[in-house]
Protein backbone atom coordinates (compact mmCIF):
# COMPACT_ATOMS: atom_id res chain seq x y z
CA UNK A 1 0.00 0.00 0.00
CA UNK A 2 3.07 2.39 0.80
CA UNK A 3 3.53 2.73 -2.92
CA UNK A 4 0.51 4.04 -4.03
CA UNK A 5 0.70 7.22 -1.80
CA UNK A 6 2.93 9.27 -3.99
CA UNK A 7 0.42 8.60 -6.87
CA UNK A 8 -2.40 10.78 -5.26
CA UNK A 9 -2.08 14.36 -5.76
CA UNK A 10 -5.11 16.18 -4.14
CA UNK A 11 -5.52 19.18 -6.70
CA UNK A 12 -7.92 21.03 -3.84
CA UNK A 13 -8.83 19.95 0.04
CA UNK A 14 -8.24 16.25 0.83
CA UNK A 15 -9.34 14.87 3.93
CA UNK A 16 -6.49 12.51 4.83
CA UNK A 17 -3.91 14.77 3.02
CA UNK A 18 -2.15 17.89 3.42
CA UNK A 19 0.27 20.24 2.09
CA UNK A 20 2.30 18.61 5.02
CA UNK A 21 1.32 14.87 4.57
CA UNK A 22 -1.15 12.85 6.17
CA UNK A 23 -3.68 14.37 8.36
CA UNK A 24 -2.77 13.50 12.18
CA UNK A 25 -6.72 11.78 12.54
CA UNK A 26 -5.83 9.36 9.48
CA UNK A 27 -2.40 8.49 10.23
CA UNK A 28 -3.51 5.28 12.16
CA UNK A 29 -5.98 3.87 9.98
CA UNK A 30 -3.39 4.81 7.30
CA UNK A 31 -0.56 2.57 9.29
CA UNK A 32 -3.85 -0.49 9.37
CA UNK A 33 -3.82 0.03 5.99
CA UNK A 34 -0.55 -0.63 5.43
CA UNK A 35 0.01 -3.24 6.84
CA UNK A 36 -2.79 -5.16 5.13
CA UNK A 37 -1.93 -6.92 1.60
CA UNK A 38 -4.16 -6.03 -1.40
CA UNK A 39 -5.48 -9.51 -1.39
CA UNK A 40 -6.99 -8.78 2.05
CA UNK A 41 -8.12 -4.90 1.29
CA UNK A 42 -10.01 -6.47 -2.23
CA UNK A 43 -11.50 -9.09 -0.02
CA UNK A 44 -12.69 -6.64 3.23
CA UNK A 45 -14.25 -4.85 0.05
CA UNK A 46 -16.02 -8.08 -1.19
CA UNK A 47 -16.95 -8.61 2.08
CA UNK A 48 -18.89 -5.18 2.36
CA UNK A 49 -20.80 -5.67 -1.36
CA UNK A 50 -21.61 -9.66 -0.31
CA UNK A 51 -23.15 -7.86 2.90
CA UNK A 52 -25.29 -5.18 1.62
CA UNK A 53 -26.23 -7.56 -1.48
CA UNK A 54 -27.53 -10.32 1.42
CA UNK A 55 -28.97 -7.67 3.73
CA UNK A 56 -31.19 -6.43 0.06
CA UNK A 57 -29.48 -2.93 0.99
CA UNK A 58 -30.42 -1.50 -2.80
CA UNK A 59 -31.72 1.75 -4.10
CA UNK A 60 -33.66 2.07 -7.29
CA UNK A 61 -32.82 4.40 -10.22
CA UNK A 62 -35.35 5.33 -12.90
CA UNK A 63 -34.56 5.99 -16.70
CA UNK A 64 -36.18 8.42 -19.04
CA UNK A 65 -38.94 5.51 -19.56
CA UNK A 66 -40.21 6.06 -16.09
CA UNK A 67 -38.22 1.96 -15.60
CA UNK A 68 -37.03 1.51 -12.21
CA UNK A 69 -33.58 -0.34 -11.93
CA UNK A 70 -32.79 -1.53 -8.72
CA UNK A 71 -28.98 -1.44 -7.34
CA UNK A 72 -26.84 -2.51 -4.64
CA UNK A 73 -25.48 0.63 -3.25
CA UNK A 74 -21.88 0.98 -3.37
CA UNK A 75 -19.63 1.49 -0.07
CA UNK A 76 -16.19 2.40 0.14
CA UNK A 77 -14.32 0.74 3.10
CA UNK A 78 -11.66 3.58 3.40
CA UNK A 79 -13.68 5.62 5.93
CA UNK A 80 -14.47 9.57 5.60
CA UNK A 81 -12.81 11.18 8.77
CA UNK A 82 -13.96 14.47 10.69
CA UNK A 83 -12.53 15.66 13.56
CA UNK A 84 -14.26 16.90 16.99
CA UNK A 85 -13.35 21.00 15.83
CA UNK A 86 -14.76 20.57 12.66
CA UNK A 87 -17.89 18.52 13.82
CA UNK A 88 -18.94 21.07 16.57
CA UNK A 89 -18.61 23.78 14.19
CA UNK A 90 -20.98 21.70 11.41
CA UNK A 91 -23.61 20.93 14.58
CA UNK A 92 -23.56 24.48 15.94
CA UNK A 93 -24.48 25.39 12.45
CA UNK A 94 -27.00 23.07 11.46
CA UNK A 95 -28.85 23.64 15.06
CA UNK A 96 -29.16 27.49 13.91
CA UNK A 97 -30.06 26.53 10.51
CA UNK A 98 -32.49 24.46 11.62
CA UNK A 99 -34.62 26.65 14.08
CA UNK A 100 -34.40 29.48 11.51
CA UNK A 101 -35.78 27.18 9.39
CA UNK A 102 -38.57 25.79 11.61
CA UNK A 103 -39.44 29.91 12.78
CA UNK A 104 -39.88 30.53 8.88
CA UNK A 105 -42.34 27.24 8.38
CA UNK A 106 -44.42 28.26 11.05
CA UNK A 107 -44.80 32.07 10.31
CA UNK A 108 -45.26 30.94 6.40
CA UNK A 109 -48.46 29.35 7.54
CA UNK A 110 -49.32 31.73 10.07
CA UNK A 111 -48.30 35.72 10.01
CA UNK A 112 -46.38 35.32 6.81
CA UNK A 113 -44.23 38.89 9.28
CA UNK A 114 -41.49 37.83 6.97
CA UNK A 115 -42.96 38.67 3.99
CA UNK A 116 -44.50 41.18 5.33
CA UNK A 117 -41.50 42.92 6.58
CA UNK A 118 -40.04 42.65 2.91
CA UNK A 119 -37.08 40.01 3.99
CA UNK A 120 -38.61 37.26 1.75
CA UNK A 121 -40.83 38.26 -1.48
CA UNK A 122 -44.18 37.09 -1.43
CA UNK A 123 -43.81 35.90 -5.29
CA UNK A 124 -41.47 33.19 -4.31
CA UNK A 125 -43.73 31.69 -1.83
CA UNK A 126 -46.74 32.24 -4.01
CA UNK A 127 -45.04 30.50 -6.74
CA UNK A 128 -43.84 27.59 -4.66
CA UNK A 129 -45.37 24.31 -5.88
CA UNK A 130 -44.65 22.81 -2.93
CA UNK A 131 -46.61 25.36 -0.31
CA UNK A 132 -49.52 24.18 0.62
CA UNK A 133 -52.34 26.48 0.72
CA UNK A 134 -54.35 23.78 2.48
CA UNK A 135 -52.83 24.09 5.79
CA UNK A 136 -52.33 27.45 5.86
CA UNK A 137 -53.01 28.51 9.94
CA UNK A 138 -52.50 24.68 11.08
CA UNK A 139 -51.01 24.28 14.49
CA UNK A 140 -48.32 21.64 14.37
CA UNK A 141 -47.48 19.90 17.79
CA UNK A 142 -44.94 22.05 19.68
CA UNK A 143 -44.86 24.52 16.75
CA UNK A 144 -42.03 22.08 14.81
CA UNK A 145 -42.47 21.40 11.16
CA UNK A 146 -39.07 19.81 10.71
CA UNK A 147 -38.31 16.51 12.86
CA UNK A 148 -35.74 15.15 10.95
CA UNK A 149 -33.51 17.05 8.33
CA UNK A 150 -30.93 15.68 6.15
CA UNK A 151 -28.51 19.02 5.36
CA UNK A 152 -26.20 18.33 2.67
CA UNK A 153 -22.88 20.06 3.47
CA UNK A 154 -19.30 20.60 1.26
CA UNK A 155 -15.77 21.65 1.74
CA UNK A 156 -15.04 24.05 -0.16
CA UNK A 157 -10.47 24.32 -1.46
CA UNK A 158 -9.96 25.64 2.24
CA UNK A 159 -11.48 23.28 3.67
CA UNK A 160 -14.47 25.45 5.09
CA UNK A 161 -17.83 24.15 5.17
CA UNK A 162 -20.90 24.93 2.89
CA UNK A 163 -24.70 24.09 2.95
CA UNK A 164 -25.29 22.87 -0.53
CA UNK A 165 -29.19 22.60 0.15
CA UNK A 166 -31.48 21.98 3.02
CA UNK A 167 -33.59 18.54 2.80
CA UNK A 168 -36.82 18.85 4.87
CA UNK A 169 -39.85 16.92 3.38
CA UNK A 170 -38.66 13.00 3.72
CA UNK A 171 -35.19 12.82 3.45
CA UNK A 172 -33.11 9.57 3.04
CA UNK A 173 -30.52 7.67 3.30
CA UNK A 174 -30.06 7.36 6.94
CA UNK A 175 -30.37 3.78 6.99
CA UNK A 176 -26.90 3.64 4.73
CA UNK A 177 -25.23 5.71 7.59
CA UNK A 178 -26.44 3.31 9.86
CA UNK A 179 -25.45 -0.09 7.87
CA UNK A 180 -22.56 1.90 6.55
CA UNK A 181 -20.98 1.77 10.38
CA UNK A 182 -22.20 -1.92 11.07
CA UNK A 183 -20.18 -3.32 7.87
CA UNK A 184 -17.11 -1.00 9.39
CA UNK A 185 -17.34 -3.00 12.34
CA UNK A 186 -17.38 -6.35 10.52
CA UNK A 187 -14.38 -5.44 8.40
CA UNK A 188 -12.82 -3.01 10.42
CA UNK A 189 -13.53 -4.75 14.14
CA UNK A 190 -10.56 -3.07 16.15
CA UNK A 191 -10.16 0.60 14.05
CA UNK A 192 -13.76 1.95 15.58
CA UNK A 193 -12.65 1.51 19.41
CA UNK A 194 -8.65 2.15 18.55
CA UNK A 195 -9.39 5.72 17.16
CA UNK A 196 -12.09 6.91 19.63
CA UNK A 197 -14.95 6.84 16.73
CA UNK A 198 -18.22 8.51 17.83
CA UNK A 199 -21.21 6.28 18.10
CA UNK A 200 -24.45 6.50 15.22
CA UNK A 201 -26.57 3.22 16.70
CA UNK A 202 -28.27 5.28 19.17
CA UNK A 203 -30.42 7.16 16.15
CA UNK A 204 -33.72 5.23 15.90
CA UNK A 205 -34.19 5.07 19.53
CA UNK A 206 -33.65 8.99 20.03
CA UNK A 207 -36.21 9.39 16.54
CA UNK A 208 -39.03 7.15 18.38
CA UNK A 209 -38.54 8.99 21.22
CA UNK A 210 -39.17 12.12 19.52
CA UNK A 211 -42.11 10.32 17.31
CA UNK A 212 -43.98 9.40 20.62
CA UNK A 213 -43.23 13.06 22.29
CA UNK A 214 -45.38 14.20 19.41
CA UNK A 215 -48.49 12.57 20.52
CA UNK A 216 -51.81 14.61 20.24
CA UNK A 217 -53.22 11.94 23.06
CA UNK A 218 -51.57 11.95 26.40
CA UNK A 219 -51.32 8.37 26.93
CA UNK A 220 -48.56 6.24 28.06
CA UNK A 221 -47.98 4.36 24.80
CA UNK A 222 -49.28 6.25 21.53
CA UNK A 223 -49.15 4.28 18.23
CA UNK A 224 -46.95 5.24 15.82
CA UNK A 225 -46.36 3.75 12.41
CA UNK A 226 -44.26 4.80 9.23
CA UNK A 227 -46.27 5.57 6.20
CA UNK A 228 -44.88 3.97 2.71
CA UNK A 229 -45.90 4.16 -0.53
CA UNK A 230 -44.80 0.57 -0.60
CA UNK A 231 -42.60 -2.12 -2.42
CA UNK A 232 -41.42 -0.33 -5.70
CA UNK A 233 -40.33 2.90 -3.85
CA UNK A 234 -37.28 3.57 -4.42
CA UNK A 235 -36.04 4.08 -0.62
CA UNK A 236 -38.37 0.51 0.11
CA UNK A 237 -35.31 -0.79 1.80
CA UNK A 238 -35.20 2.13 4.38
CA UNK A 239 -38.61 2.42 4.96
CA UNK A 240 -38.33 -1.50 6.18
CA UNK A 241 -35.65 -0.91 8.00
CA UNK A 242 -36.46 1.85 10.31
CA UNK A 243 -39.71 0.15 10.66
CA UNK A 244 -37.88 -2.70 12.45
CA UNK A 245 -35.38 -0.84 14.35
CA UNK A 246 -37.97 1.57 15.99
CA UNK A 247 -40.14 -0.95 16.80
CA UNK A 248 -43.19 0.37 14.97
CA UNK A 249 -45.55 -1.12 12.11
CA UNK A 250 -44.89 -0.62 8.24
CA UNK A 251 -48.02 0.68 6.57
CA UNK A 252 -49.71 1.29 3.35
CA UNK A 253 -52.39 3.55 2.91
CA UNK A 254 -54.69 1.22 2.66
CA UNK A 255 -54.20 -0.38 5.89
CA UNK A 256 -55.23 3.26 7.54
CA UNK A 257 -58.80 4.84 7.39
CA UNK A 258 -59.88 7.95 8.56
CA UNK A 259 -63.25 7.84 11.09
CA UNK A 260 -64.80 10.71 12.56
CA UNK A 261 -61.65 12.85 12.23
CA UNK A 262 -59.26 10.08 13.36
CA UNK A 263 -57.12 8.04 11.89
CA UNK A 264 -57.02 4.26 12.85
CA UNK A 265 -55.07 1.20 11.48
CA UNK A 266 -56.86 -2.05 10.63
CA UNK A 267 -55.91 -5.15 13.21
CA UNK A 268 -56.54 -8.58 13.22
CA UNK A 269 -58.36 -7.36 16.03
CA UNK A 270 -60.06 -4.49 14.91
CA UNK A 271 -59.51 -1.06 13.99
CA UNK A 272 -56.87 0.73 16.18
CA UNK A 273 -56.32 4.56 16.77
CA UNK A 274 -52.83 5.72 15.26
CA UNK A 275 -50.82 9.03 17.05
CA UNK A 276 -48.30 9.69 15.04
CA UNK A 277 -47.49 8.93 11.40
CA UNK A 278 -43.71 9.04 10.30
CA UNK A 279 -44.66 9.28 6.33
CA UNK A 280 -42.37 8.33 3.47
CA UNK A 281 -44.85 9.87 0.94
CA UNK A 282 -44.96 13.09 -1.18
CA UNK A 283 -47.49 15.74 -0.06
CA UNK A 284 -49.40 15.63 -3.14
CA UNK A 285 -50.12 11.33 -2.39
CA UNK A 286 -50.83 12.06 1.46
CA UNK A 287 -54.91 12.72 0.74
CA UNK A 288 -56.50 12.05 -2.44
CA UNK A 289 -59.66 14.18 -1.37
CA UNK A 290 -57.33 17.21 -0.84
CA UNK A 291 -54.43 16.31 -3.25
CA UNK A 292 -54.43 14.62 -6.07
CA UNK A 293 -57.76 12.81 -6.19
CA UNK A 294 -56.44 9.09 -8.28
CA UNK A 295 -53.64 8.75 -5.65
CA UNK A 296 -54.05 5.15 -4.13
CA UNK A 297 -50.97 5.65 -1.56
CA UNK A 298 -52.44 7.86 0.78
CA UNK A 299 -55.24 7.90 3.10
CA UNK A 300 -59.21 9.66 2.60
CA UNK A 301 -59.27 12.12 5.06
CA UNK A 302 -56.10 12.51 6.39
CA UNK A 303 -55.36 16.27 6.17
CA UNK A 304 -59.19 16.63 8.20
CA UNK A 305 -57.85 14.77 11.06
CA UNK A 306 -54.42 16.62 10.71
CA UNK A 307 -55.96 19.85 10.97
CA UNK A 308 -58.04 18.92 13.99
CA UNK A 309 -55.14 18.12 15.40
CA UNK A 310 -55.92 14.44 15.99
CA UNK A 311 -52.97 13.29 14.23
CA UNK A 312 -48.92 14.29 14.19
CA UNK A 313 -47.90 13.69 10.63
CA UNK A 314 -43.85 13.81 10.09
CA UNK A 315 -42.13 15.69 8.90
CA UNK A 316 -45.55 18.52 8.59
CA UNK A 317 -47.03 19.25 5.36
CA UNK A 318 -45.88 21.41 3.36
CA UNK A 319 -42.47 21.97 4.61
CA UNK A 320 -41.27 21.65 0.82
CA UNK A 321 -41.83 25.43 0.83
CA UNK A 322 -38.68 25.81 2.95
CA UNK A 323 -36.46 23.75 0.83
CA UNK A 324 -37.33 24.96 -2.53
CA UNK A 325 -33.79 26.05 -4.04
CA UNK A 326 -34.79 29.39 -5.26
CA UNK A 327 -35.90 29.84 -1.69
CA UNK A 328 -32.70 28.30 -0.21
CA UNK A 329 -30.79 31.59 -0.91
CA UNK A 330 -32.88 33.47 2.07
CA UNK A 331 -31.88 31.27 4.36
CA UNK A 332 -29.33 33.51 5.42
CA UNK A 333 -31.36 36.23 5.32
CA UNK A 334 -33.90 33.93 7.93
CA UNK A 335 -31.11 33.35 10.18
CA UNK A 336 -30.56 37.24 10.80
CA UNK A 337 -34.50 37.56 10.89
CA UNK A 338 -35.81 35.33 13.08
CA UNK A 339 -32.39 34.91 15.45
CA UNK A 340 -30.80 37.95 14.99
CA UNK A 341 -27.21 35.69 14.34
CA UNK A 342 -24.71 35.71 11.65
CA UNK A 343 -25.16 32.31 9.84
CA UNK A 344 -22.34 30.05 10.99
CA UNK A 345 -22.45 27.75 8.17
CA UNK A 346 -22.25 29.75 4.24
CA UNK A 347 -24.43 29.04 1.96
CA UNK A 348 -23.23 28.14 -1.85
CA UNK A 349 -23.45 31.47 -4.07
CA UNK A 350 -26.97 31.49 -5.87
CA UNK A 351 -28.04 33.23 -8.57
CA UNK A 352 -31.57 33.28 -8.90
CA UNK A 353 -32.65 33.37 -12.80
CA UNK A 354 -35.75 35.63 -12.29
CA UNK A 355 -33.51 38.63 -11.65
CA UNK A 356 -32.38 39.73 -15.11
CA UNK A 357 -28.53 41.05 -13.85
CA UNK A 358 -27.93 37.51 -12.00
CA UNK A 359 -28.95 35.16 -14.91
CA UNK A 360 -27.11 37.36 -17.49
CA UNK A 361 -24.06 37.07 -15.10
CA UNK A 362 -24.75 33.27 -15.44
CA UNK A 363 -25.59 32.92 -19.37
CA UNK A 364 -21.89 34.63 -19.14
CA UNK A 365 -20.10 32.50 -17.78
CA UNK A 366 -22.34 28.85 -18.29
CA UNK A 367 -18.72 27.03 -17.89
CA UNK A 368 -18.30 27.76 -14.69
CA UNK A 369 -21.78 27.34 -13.25
CA UNK A 370 -24.02 24.07 -12.22
CA UNK A 371 -27.69 24.60 -12.92
CA UNK A 372 -30.98 23.05 -10.84
CA UNK A 373 -34.14 22.85 -11.13
CA UNK A 374 -35.65 24.44 -7.84
CA UNK A 375 -38.09 21.88 -7.10
CA UNK A 376 -36.12 18.04 -8.28
CA UNK A 377 -33.75 16.27 -6.30
CA UNK A 378 -31.62 13.22 -6.30
CA UNK A 379 -29.31 14.92 -9.04
CA UNK A 380 -31.89 14.73 -11.63
CA UNK A 381 -32.63 18.11 -13.96
CA UNK A 382 -29.27 19.38 -13.10
CA UNK A 383 -26.85 20.58 -15.34
CA UNK A 384 -22.50 21.05 -14.64
CA UNK A 385 -21.33 23.61 -16.73
CA UNK A 386 -17.94 22.12 -17.09
CA UNK A 387 -19.18 18.73 -18.62
CA UNK A 388 -22.19 19.71 -20.77
CA UNK A 389 -22.00 20.59 -24.54
CA UNK A 390 -22.90 23.30 -26.33
CA UNK A 391 -26.43 22.07 -27.45
CA UNK A 392 -27.08 21.25 -23.87
CA UNK A 393 -26.76 24.93 -22.21
CA UNK A 394 -28.13 26.27 -25.11
CA UNK A 395 -31.14 24.31 -24.35
CA UNK A 396 -31.12 25.33 -20.38
CA UNK A 397 -30.45 28.76 -21.83
CA UNK A 398 -34.18 28.29 -23.83
CA UNK A 399 -35.61 26.67 -20.26
CA UNK A 400 -34.36 28.96 -18.32
CA UNK A 401 -36.05 31.75 -20.19
CA UNK A 402 -38.96 30.11 -20.76
CA UNK A 403 -39.62 29.30 -16.70
CA UNK A 404 -36.91 31.50 -14.73
CA UNK A 405 -38.71 30.91 -11.26
CA UNK A 406 -38.09 27.09 -12.25
CA UNK A 407 -34.27 27.31 -12.07
CA UNK A 408 -30.91 28.76 -9.91
CA UNK A 409 -27.25 28.78 -10.47
CA UNK A 410 -24.40 28.28 -8.67
CA UNK A 411 -20.89 28.30 -8.95
CA UNK A 412 -19.09 25.25 -9.74
CA UNK A 413 -16.95 24.32 -6.24
CA UNK A 414 -14.46 21.86 -5.94
CA UNK A 415 -15.64 19.48 -3.37
CA UNK A 416 -13.29 18.01 -1.04
CA UNK A 417 -11.73 14.34 -2.00
CA UNK A 418 -11.26 11.12 0.00
CA UNK A 419 -8.80 8.51 -0.93
CA UNK A 420 -11.10 5.48 -2.18
CA UNK A 421 -10.32 1.66 -2.99
CA UNK A 422 -10.69 1.07 -6.64
CA UNK A 423 -9.44 -1.49 -8.64
CA UNK A 424 -7.18 -2.26 -6.41
CA UNK A 425 -5.49 1.11 -5.65
CA UNK A 426 -6.31 4.32 -3.80
CA UNK A 427 -7.56 6.73 -5.80
CA UNK A 428 -9.36 10.39 -5.04
CA UNK A 429 -13.26 11.02 -4.98
CA UNK A 430 -14.90 13.75 -4.84
CA UNK A 431 -17.78 13.77 -1.34
CA UNK A 432 -20.10 15.23 0.22
CA UNK A 433 -22.16 14.97 3.49
CA UNK A 434 -25.50 14.76 5.20
CA UNK A 435 -25.49 14.67 8.69
CA UNK A 436 -29.01 14.25 10.30
CA UNK A 437 -31.09 16.22 12.59
CA UNK A 438 -33.56 15.58 14.81
CA UNK A 439 -35.85 17.87 16.12
CA UNK A 440 -37.87 17.82 18.87
CA UNK A 441 -39.70 19.41 22.11
CA UNK A 442 -36.60 19.38 23.78
CA UNK A 443 -34.60 20.57 20.88
CA UNK A 444 -32.30 19.42 18.27
CA UNK A 445 -30.07 16.38 18.34
CA UNK A 446 -27.39 15.59 15.36
CA UNK A 447 -25.54 11.85 15.60
CA UNK A 448 -22.38 12.44 15.15
CA UNK A 449 -21.73 11.49 11.88
CA UNK A 450 -23.40 11.24 9.02
CA UNK A 451 -23.90 10.06 5.47
CA UNK A 452 -21.11 10.94 3.17
CA UNK A 453 -21.77 10.34 -0.55
CA UNK A 454 -19.05 9.82 -3.17
CA UNK A 455 -18.59 10.43 -6.79
CA UNK A 456 -16.86 7.33 -8.10
CA UNK A 457 -16.65 8.27 -11.43
CA UNK A 458 -13.15 10.07 -11.62
CA UNK A 459 -13.56 14.23 -11.61
CA UNK A 460 -17.25 13.13 -11.43
CA UNK A 461 -18.60 15.84 -8.77
CA UNK A 462 -22.10 14.34 -8.52
CA UNK A 463 -22.41 12.51 -5.38
CA UNK A 464 -26.11 10.80 -5.83
CA UNK A 465 -26.16 7.43 -5.99
CA UNK A 466 -29.31 7.81 -8.45
CA UNK A 467 -26.18 9.26 -10.84
CA UNK A 468 -23.80 6.61 -9.53
CA UNK A 469 -22.23 8.15 -6.46
CA UNK A 470 -21.51 5.74 -3.50
CA UNK A 471 -21.00 5.90 0.21
CA UNK A 472 -18.55 6.18 3.02
CA UNK A 473 -18.69 5.34 6.44
CA UNK A 474 -18.40 8.67 8.43
CA UNK A 475 -16.28 8.73 11.45
CA UNK A 476 -16.10 11.65 14.15
CA UNK A 477 -13.06 11.51 16.41
CA UNK A 478 -11.39 13.48 19.11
Amino acid sequence: MPNLLPELNPKGWDEMFSDDGVRHSYRQVLHTLENLNLQSLQDKQKQASDFFMNQGITFTVYSDDNQGIERIFPFDIIPRIITKNDWLEVESGIKQRLLALNLFLEDIYNGQNIIKDGIVPASLIASCPHYIQEVQGIKVPHNIHVHIAGIDLIRGAKGEFYVLEDNLRCPSGVSYMLENREITKRIFPDMLTSNHVSMVGNYPMIFHNILVSLSPRSISNPNVVLLTPGIYNSAYYEHTFLARQMGIPLVEGRDLVVNNNKVYMKTTSGLQQVDVIYRRLDDEYLDPLVFKPDSALGVPGLISAYKQGNIAIVNAVGNGVADDKAVYAFVPDMIKYYLNEEPILKNVPTYQMENQGERELVFADMGNMVIKETNQSGGYGMIMGNKATQEELDAAKIAILDNPRNFIAQPIIQLSTVPCLIDGQLKLRHVDLRPYALCGPNGVEIVPGGLTRVALTEGSLVVNSSQGGGSKDTWIVE
